[in-house]
């Protein structure tokens, strides 16, 4: 698929879709970039208005791109973010927060690309997942969840729309320096709470340590670019530091009790 293509990159004012939407656009594809605000310094690529958790500016979004280009080749589902905090004490708004923009985000733009791509026959959904998805740390609960769902949504959707000439991928980062780690938001009874308190901040300052040391984001932005251009692309992709990858590729066949303590030792 080296062909220029359509492309939509969500979440794309900073961070990684920046960097994705900048690389893809220098490769000669015209490439749509959204967020909530629709403000960029980049002129390789249009930013559109599109906040994932409103349905109605989901449609206006894809309704633009297909009046301006009459379809759209791939769809990047890159848009989220973090909430941390302990388990019992993260509140149901903060869950539901979380979930929307993470999840059903991601599950309201594949809905509304789908019956496009599916009229063309072809189309490509790529969603940006993380290694939490596959591995889950302490006060992470609900964005691992997160992910875990992108995971087993975007198998089933592999199944349901490789019939029709479109195919699902799955981008799972990693740690890496992008403005994640200074907007994640932090659960305020947990900071402030006596048992989980001390912990708390102690794990965060060792997840954002290892964040601020992680890849640079070009590195996941050429993993995505691969995706894009590649005839056959691969449907899941870990990218990031090589320990992380490692780790999160034999998970499967460690026994729990030795994944349970190699987490602690680092949390």
């Amino acid at each position: 698929m080296k062909h220029t293509q359509i492309i939509l990159v969500t979440g794309a004012s900073s961070g990684f879709g920046k960097v994705i939407a900048t690389q893809l656009a220098a490769q000669g594809h015209t490439v749509y970039g959204s967020s909530r605000k629709a403000v960029s310094d980049n002129p390789d690529f249009k930013m559109l208005q599109l906040d994932i958790t409103d349905p109605a500016s989901v449609s206006n979004a894809i309704s633009t791109i297909l009046a301006e280009e009459g379809r759209i080749d791939v769809l990047v589902n890159n848009a989220g973010m973090g909430i941390s905090g302990a388990i019992e004490l993260t509140t149901e708004d903060e869950i539901q927060r979380q979930m929307n923009t993470n999840f059903i985000g991601a599950v309201r733009m594949c809905a509304a690309v789908l019956p496009s791509m599916r009229e063309a026959g072809q189309g490509r959904i790529i969603n940006i997942s993380s290694i939490a998805g596959v591995l889950a740390v302490p006060y992470q609960a609900f964005y691992s969840a997160s992910k875990f769902a992108i995971e087993g949504y975007s198998e089933a959707l592999y199944q349901e729309v490789k019939p029709f000439g479109i195919q699902v991928c799955v981008v799972e980062p990693g740690d890496f320096r992008t403005g994640f780690t200074a907007q994640r938001q932090m659960n305020e009874a947990t900071l402030s709470h006596s048992q989980y308190g001390e912990h708390f901040t102690r794990t965060m300052q060792n997840v954002e340590q290892s964040e601020n040391n992680g890849c640079h984001p070009d590195k996941l932005g050429r993993a995505v670019c691969k995706l894009v251009n590649k005839r056959r692309p691969a449907f899941r992709t870990k990218v990031g530091p090589w320990e992380q990858v490692f780790f999160a590729r034999i998970k499967p066949m460690l026994p729990f009790r030795l994944t349970d303590w190699l987490i602690r030792k680092f949390y």
